[in-house]
Formats: structure tokens, sequence, C-alpha cells
């Protein structure tokens, strides 16, 4: 370095020390760093606002995904419950109050009905005050009368009563359930009267090979509606649709005019401009199968909008759903704070240096509060996410059944691997004050009483629990077959070896019961499953202890108990807060009467269960209401039960179950043990024997599910129980 260098470096560095150069040079550098913040800030924040509000619009398009799911999910078990009701010789009454009780409690159903080929029509629906009525019509010579019912407990009251041209047979469920034969989604139309749009779930009913009724169940723009909650987003909305422009969820549908025709509900007619381009893009492009982000040029401005398909197999069967749900946000809310930080930034590099230096310390905090409240957000989604996927040891894989209150889960412990079903009353489901102890009590006595049971026939309980956000759980082990229902339903009536086998089985858990000195007081046929475990089959097991009561605390009870002449001059109410006091088809005399209770109740239970296997019916008919089938229960004698099935039976069987069916206690069998040995002295010839290759056999030919939907009667649901519309 030569002495003319170093002496300009001199003059720089005493020119910058100088009072001048801190004026200049600080300023500058302050002006300099400023700007570089303020590019810096800007790329920052405008990725920042994307990358969040891409993540909002995508947890929005999957919460409204998988509710959406849920509701429509709520067609198979549904119409399984349809089903049983679809004879037109049925009463009324009974009818309609069970329709009534299928729809309540489950949000997105607006309709449940029974079509028959003559033109009578009975339903269930829910009204736009959320109320639940029913009704029926027939046709006759000056047009459809149609009666619309009130329900009140197990009662109904008309309502009101019309005229109308209604005929379920012109309809286009009904004509297309005719067509497919089989059950079917419909595409997207308009109901009757109401003229709101929606989409329908129909099964035909064939009894030897002739069509007796159309099942449906229906979803409309209202219902659905109401799973399309508002985004976090400001000025965010979401709207459900078909790719041709029907309108099928949108959040304002509760405040919008009734249709004033049979007319579909399009998105032109909303007047939205932003609907407008998105359905202008839709239409130029082929259907989208994953979520995906479109940036979308409107009248009004841009838009931001995410895009996500509603579809796949529901009910069973494969919907036609060509729906959308999109949630759309001007762009104009993602990008307000990075104008405002230009504006803010272009003022402070025109102003004076403390100006300058204000908003740069703004700017740097504005940054790190922005930066903490997105970690404070990602650490809020990886916790719930967390929670909603793990319970305890172990991990949810996949919801088995649902209803009211309640989840049932397939489970797999984390350690182990080991499946099991997990059942779960959800903290924020828990809304009535008065019910929640006796809820929670139910559920915890459930779960003890299982915990106590060692039979192999009784359902294994592994653990029990509170989650951190309330939630009540236990896990029980999961079950693979039927319940005794069911199979009478899908198999018909039983032989009388392999209903003495089950017998035997049922009588094993409740010896256990019985000698513990607890009483089940609900025995009947959905509370009986059979099960298959690696080589073994028809494996019994007792369901449902959830009203299970101790011999002292039933001798307690019986003095609060109803009156037999109360019983006889209005039906109680048999379902309070989904734990039943009996099932008016399997209840023993003294259990009717309020009388106190022994194991003697229960084996009453269990040969009307035996009488149904045997012959695919109850004991008495249901003819007359509840009260007149509990009066037959307590003074008529059952009648002779060879005549009733057309297969090997041998006398000592009906003899063993006439001795359960007595009415009076004392002359039934002792307990459970004395009728297992009664059971097992009945001789069998072996061409008749229910053999272990005939169980094998028969089990080979149950066709496997596909993720078999869990029966409430095997989960021990605990359901809400309301009125429907």
């Amino acid at each position: 370095m030569t002495r003319t260098d170093e002496l300009r470096r001199f003059r720089v560095a005493r020119a910058l020390a100088s009072p001048l150069g801190v004026l200049i040079t600080v300023p500058a550098l302050v002006i300099a760093v400023g700007v570089g913040i303020l590019l810096v800030g800007r790329a920052a924040t405008s990725s920042a606002s994307q990358s969040m509000a891409r993540r909002q619009l995508s947890e929005q398009a999957s919460a409204v995904q998988s509710q959406v799911a849920f509701a429509l999910d709520q067609a198979a078990p549904i119409l399984d419950r349809l089903n049983v009701l679809a004879d037109p010789a049925r009463p009324l009454d009974d009818t309609l109050v069970r329709l009534h009780d299928l729809i309540v409690g489950r949000p997105g159903v607006a309709y449940a009905s029974l079509s028959f080929p003559d033109g009578q029509f009975r339903g269930a629906y829910r009204t736009d005050k959320g109320e639940v009525e029913t009704q029926s019509s027939s046709i006759e010579a000056g047009g459809t009368t149609n009666i619309r019912y009130k329900v009140f407990g197990a009662n109904i009251v008309e309502a009101r009563r019309e005229t109308t041209s209604y005929d379920p047979r012109q309809r286009s469920f009904y004509q297309l359930a005719e067509k497919t034969k089989a059950r079917v989604w419909s595409e997207p139309y308009t109901f009757f009267n109401s003229w709101s749009t929606g989409i329908t779930c129909a099964q035909p009913l064939y009894v030897d090979g002739k069509l007796v009724a159309v099942l449906t169940v229906d979803f409309d723009v209202g219902a659905l509606s109401s799973y399309v909650g508002r985004p976090g987003l400001d000025q965010a909305r979401s709207v459900v649709f078909t790719r041709d422009g029907i309108l099928l969820a949108y959040p304002a549908a509760d405040k919008l005019g009734k249709p004033s025709g049979d007319k579909l509900m399009r998105a032109e007619d909303m007047h939205d401009p932003a609907l407008t381009a998105l359905l202008a893009w839709f239409t130029k492009r082929a259907a989208t199968t994953e979520l995906a982000f479109v940036e979308l040029s409107a009248n009004d401005g841009s838009y931001l909008t995410s895009i996500a398909p509603i579809g796949g197999t529901r009910a069973g069967v494969t919907a036609p759903l060509d729906w959308y749900v999109a949630t759309i946000v001007p762009t104009r809310t993602l990008l307000g704070p990075t104008q405002s930080l230009v504006r803010r930034s272009v003022i402070a590099s025109a102003g004076a240096l403390a100006i300058a230096v204000g908003l740069a310390l703004v700017l740097a905090w504005n940054l790190v509060r922005m930066r903490r409240a997105v970690a404070k957000s990602k650490a809020e989604a990886r916790s719930a996410e967390a929670r909603a996927k793990e319970l305890g040891s172990y991990r949810l894989v996949a919801k088995l059944g649902a209803g009211g209150m309640g989840e049932v889960w397939r489970a797999e412990h984390r350690l182990l691997a080991r499946t099991a079903a997990i059942k779960l009353i959800r903290a924020d489901a828990l809304v009535d004050p008065a019910g929640v102890e006796e809820v929670r009590e139910r559920f915890r006595r459930e779960a003890q009483t299982l915990a106590s049971m060692r039979s192999r026939h009784t359902t294994a309980i592994f653990d029990y629990g509170v989650a951190d956000d309330g939630t009540f759980y236990y896990v029980m082990e999961l079950l693979d077959g039927i319940d005794l229902e069911m199979l009478v339903h899908k198999d018909g009536a039983q032989s009388a070896a392999r209903v003495i086998h089950l017998m035997l089985q049922a009588c094993q858990s409740l010896a256990e019961a019985h000698d513990a000195g607890l009483l089940h007081r609900d025995i009947k046929p959905p509370n009986l499953f059979i099960s298959r475990a690696a080589d073994e089959v028809d494996i019994v097991k007792l369901l449902d202890f959830g009203i299970v009561m101790s011999k002292d605390e039933m001798a307690q009870a019986s003095v609060l108990r109803p009156s037999a002449q109360s019983l006889m001059t209005e039906t109680p109410k048999l379902t309070q807060m989904g734990a039943m006091l009996g099932t008016p088809g399997f209840m023993a005399p003294e259990q009717i009467l309020g009388m106190k209770l022994d194991g003697r109740a229960d084996l009453y239970s269990l040969g009307c269960v035996a009488w149904w296997l045997l012959t695919g019916n109850e004991v008495f008919l249901r003819e007359g209401g509840d009260a007149a089938l509990l009066r037959r229960h307590m003074y008529e004698e059952p009648p002779p039960l060879v005549e009733k099935t057309d297969q090997w039976f041998p006398a000592e069987l009906e003899d063993v179950l006439r001795a359960c069916l007595a009415k009076e206690a004392d002359d039934r069998p002792r307990d459970a043990r004395h009728l297992a040995g009664m059971l097992r002295h009945i001789r069998i010839p072996p061409e008749h024997t229910w053999s272990e290759s005939r169980a094998q056999a028969w089990w080979s030919s149950l066709k496997p599910v596909v993720a078999p939907p869990v029966r409430e009667s095997q989960v021990q649901m605990l359901m809400t129980v309301a009125p429907r519309k």
C-alpha cells in the first residue's frame, strides 16, 4: 500500500466521523436497512398470508367434506331400520312413532319415508323450525288425503289434514328405485310443495320377487347447509354445488326465500359474481378429483378459491354425487396486511429519520408477532390432530359408528398393534346439564360391569378413562359377526339344535352375572351377538350392560316403579337418554308390573329370544300397541310352539321354553345353570346335530362385509332420543 492510498483512506474515515458525515451516513444506513426490510417483509408477509389462507381453505374444505359425508352416511343405518317398518299392515301409530324416533338427533337428514305400491305413504320430516313431525297419506277418489301428526312420547296427535295431488309412485325417486331394483342415489331434484333442492337415497324392498315398498332418506339444501360453517378468514364463504351449477348448500340458505315452483336452486340465481366466475372456470375444465386452489377473476375483484370433490361410496352404493365444496375468499382480504405495510413504509421513507426508525421497529415487531402466531397455529393444529387420532395408548384407525352423543372407533394399540373397539362419549355432546351426570354414571357403570365379568360369552373390556378434552371412553374387544336379530332377518328361523347351542352359551354369561348379583334387564335378539375368532365360530356374546342393576338396587327401585294400572292406561316411554328400561316383546310379567326381580326375569327374556330364533317372530304379535303386548305377556299363555316351525323340533325343547315363559317366576328354572342343565338333557339325533363342520360351513358362506357398520346393539352406543320432522 502506497503513501497516497493511506492518505485517501484517512480522509474518508475522517469525513464519515465528522458531524456532516454522521448526519448523512446514519440516516442513509437506516433508510437502506428500512428499504431492505420493506422488500423482504413484503415478500414474507405476502407468502405467509398466501400460505395461511391456503391452509385455512384446505382445512375448511376437509371439514365440510367430512361433515357432509357424515350426514350422507346416515342413509345406510336408516334404510336398514326402515326395512323392519315396511309393512302397510303395521299399526299406523307404531310406524309413525318409530319413523319419528329414527331421524331425531340426525342432523342433515330432512326426511325418511315408506312408499307403497298402492299409493300409501308414511314418513317423518324436519320442519322449518327444526321440529320433527310425521305424516301419512292415501290416494282416494278425490285426490290424495294427507294427514300430518305431532308425536308425544309413544302417542301421535293429528295436527292437520289436507288434500293434495301427491302420488309417491309418480316421483322420480320411486321410479328410479323400481328401475334399478337396488339401493340407489338420485340426482338433485326439487321436493314436493317445499321446492327445496335435495337428493334422495332410495331402496326398493322385494318379498318373493314382488315390490312391497320403496324406502327413502332425503337430504335438502337447508339441512346440508348447516354443515357449511363460516371459515376463519374474513369475508370468506363456503358452498356445495354440482358441476352443472346446482347449489346444494349455501351459507344463507336458511334466509333465502322458498323457490316459487319446481325449480332447482342454481348458482346464477344468487347473483353472486364469485359464484358466477367459479362456474365459468369449472365448465372449461375436466372434473377435479383432488383438492385444488384457483385464482378467479370476477366483476367485483379477484378471489382465491379451494375446490374439493365430495362423492364415493355412500350407503353401500357408489353415489352419483358429482358434488364439490368450494371456499371463496377475496384476494384483497389476503393482501390487506401487505398493502398496509407498503403504505406505511413509503411514508416512513419520505419522512424524518425518527419516523423511519420507528416504522422499522414496528415492522420487526409485526414480523415477530406474525411468526409467533403462525407457529402457535401450527402447534395447535398438530395438538388437535394428535388428540383426534390418539386416545390413551390407542390409535384411532376408522370410525365404525356414530350416534347423537357417542362414537365407536376401530382402534389399534400403539405398542402391541392389537385391534380393539373404542366407545366414547364426546364432551361437546353433553349439552344438557340435567342429563350429564346420568349419562356419565351409566357409561361408568357399563364399563365397570363389563370389566368385572370373566365369561368368554360377555364382551371383554380392556381399558377405561377420560381424555384431556373431557371425552369418556372405554376399550373393548372388536367383534366379527352379527346379532341374533339380523341373523333371523338374513337367514330365517334357526334349527332347534343350533338354538340349544346358542342358549347354552348365553346361560354361561347370565350365570356369572347372576352370581355377582347383577340383573341384565334387557335380554333381546339385538343384545346377543354371534361371532367368530380365529378357528372358533358361533361364539355367543352378551351385549349392552348399560342398564344393568344389582338385586339390591332393584329391590329399592321396585318401590318407585309405576303401577300395573298406569302401564295399562298408557304406554310408557321405554327409552330415556339411550338406556332402555325393557323391551315390550321380551319383558317378564314381574318386570312389567314393577315387582322385585331376580335372575329368573332374565331367563324369561332368554326364552323369548329362543322363540324368536325358532320361529322368526316374537312370542306374541304386536297388535294394538305396546300396552296390549304387555298385557299378553302378563296374562296369555304362549301358543303351541311346534305349530310355529316346520323343522325338526323336540318336544323336550318346548317343555323347557314353556317353563322359561311361565307367568310365575317360581315355575321357571331356578337359575341359568339349571336352565343349561335342562337344555343339555335334550337328546338330539345325529342327523340334526349342529356340528362343528356345519357351523364352519355356515360361517364360510357368510359373505364378509367391507368396513362393516357396527350396530348400536353391538357397540352399546348412547343415543339421544328427540322428536322428528
